[in-house]
């Protein structure tokens, strides 16, 4: 499948910039805040601005009990929440194939930043970290790729308090049947197909399908049922999300959930778990190729 005239400047634009790492053709803009002043992130869902309106990507913020929306395109929304979802599809989309050309350079995104916003526009950048030691290189970006990069390799993403502010302004709402990401715990759903396939209790909650940080480290495993957050039942995995960014300021999140049969309890940190990477699968199917 031919990638689109921006992805395929990006590539020559990203592989030349490599090249030139350390000449003054390599420097197109700079970070416009400190990086010890922005504030790491956590990628929840996607939703939509206002009612019907574009896409916006949410970010949890730790410690202030927010939830960032920062706007999106669709294409983007789409590998968002696939990467969140912990899908790679058959053949390599757009991020799936840039991420897989820096792996192949020997290139390593360290960092993202969504540093600024201008005239209702987000910009970002990516930290590139470069083979043999030679230092790291920043690359202009738009947000909305950046952020969908960051998820399919796992790197991790910081915003700037300008942007921070800005967008807490913006009014949004969730999608239907969505994944949402808190705490490194994914949740969706919990269709009556699926409580019957994992013989789940007839109880509200929402399905754990993916685990990471310290609540796998405590015993959540995917295919739990999460059935309390801070007391509260989350009916809803955009509801969830709400009841983790509710959690008080300085304390852990106190999870109650139904797994092989028993229920258990485990507190959580709020603070954003570290990144991984949407794992490689490999299909190969005889007869097909694109």
């Amino acid at each position: 499948m031919p990638l689109p005239i921006r992805w395929r400047y990006l590539l020559s634009l990203l592989c030349g910039a490599v090249l030139l790492a350390g000449s003054p053709l390599a420097d197109t803009r700079e970070l416009a805040a400190e990086v010890d002043e922005m504030v790491e992130v956590e990628v929840a869902t996607v939703g939509l601005a206002g009612f019907g309106g574009p896409p916006v990507v949410l970010l949890r913020e730790p410690g202030v009990r927010e939830v960032i929306p920062i706007f999106i395109g669709p294409s983007e929304a789409g590998a968002i929440l696939r990467g969140l979802a912990g899908e790679r599809p058959p053949r390599p989309m757009t991020h799936d194939l840039l991420g897989d050309v820096l792996g192949e350079i020997d290139v390593t995104l360290e960092r993202v930043y969504v540093d600024a916003i201008i005239d209702n526009t987000f910009f970002g950048m990516l930290e590139l970290s470069l083979p043999g030691g030679k230092g790291t290189l920043l690359v202009d970006s738009r947000p909305s790729d950046a952020i969908a990069l960051a998820i399919h390799v796992g790197a991790s993403i910081h915003v700037s308090p300008q942007v921070l502010e800005a967008a807490r302004n913006i009014d949004y709402e969730g999608l239907d049947e969505q994944v949402v990401v808190a705490l490194g715990i994914t949740v969706t759903p919990a269709t009556d197909d699926l409580r019957e396939a994992l013989d789940l209790p007839d109880r509200p909650g929402v399905l754990v399908s993916d685990v990471r940080g310290p609540a796998a480290e405590a015993g959540l495993r995917p295919g739990a049922l999460l059935i309390e957050v801070n007391g509260e039942v989350p009916v809803t995995p955009l509801r969830y999300l709400e009841l983790v960014r509710d959690t008080a300021v300085d304390e852990d999140a106190h999870l109650r959930y139904w797994q092989e049969g028993e229920e258990s309890e485990l507190e959580v940190t709020t603070e954003v778990p570290p990144p991984q990477p949407v794992p490689r699968l490999r299909h190969d199917v005889p007869g097909i190729r694109t």
